[in-house]
């Protein structure tokens, strides 16, 4: 696994938590937790939904219905996606202990919080221009060196 924040817990507790959590982040689609835990619930959820993963999520998430949620319906909803299958919406402070809370959701869902932005477009594809060109139009845009005059009179 890689490195993830520590969350003031024991190894153990910590990796248990977190299994958890993105258990039932696929089960209920939406849930709310500390900014911090969010951060990284969302760092390996979005590593659940990809193909190549099915193996290390099969042994990561918990519950054969959360494992064939994912694969199924969620893996079918976001086929087309390339990455960021879920978001985090910051929400309130909580009472107790001022912990600033916030909902880590699932995007493309019914009863959504907030609407998915469209995919951005593509940059217009731009023609290359050989390098000679390139340092002579440089030059051209260049303002021109300026030579200081230095009073040397005094």
């Amino acid at each position: 696994m890689t490195k993830f924040r520590k969350l003031n817990r024991p190894t153990g507790h910590r990796m248990s938590m977190l299994r958890t959590m993105v258990s039932q982040l696929v089960k209920h689609e939406r849930i709310e937790t500390t900014v911090a835990k969010a951060k990284e619930v969302r760092r390996l959820a979005d590593n659940m939904g990809t193909l190549c993963a099915a193996r290390r999520a099969g042994a990561f998430v918990r519950g054969d219905d959360v494992i064939h949620k994912l694969f199924t319906e969620l893996a079918y909803r976001y086929k087309d996606r390339a990455g960021g299958y879920t978001r985090m919406l910051r929400t309130r402070i909580r009472v107790g202990d001022a912990a600033p809370m916030a909902y880590i959701e699932f995007i493309d869902r019914e009863n959504e919080l907030r609407q998915a932005k469209p995919p951005t477009p593509p940059p217009p594809q731009r023609p290359t221009v050989d390098p000679w060109t390139r340092s002579r139009l440089t030059r051209q845009y260049a303002p021109p060196k300026e030579e200081k005059i230095s009073d040397s009179g005094s």
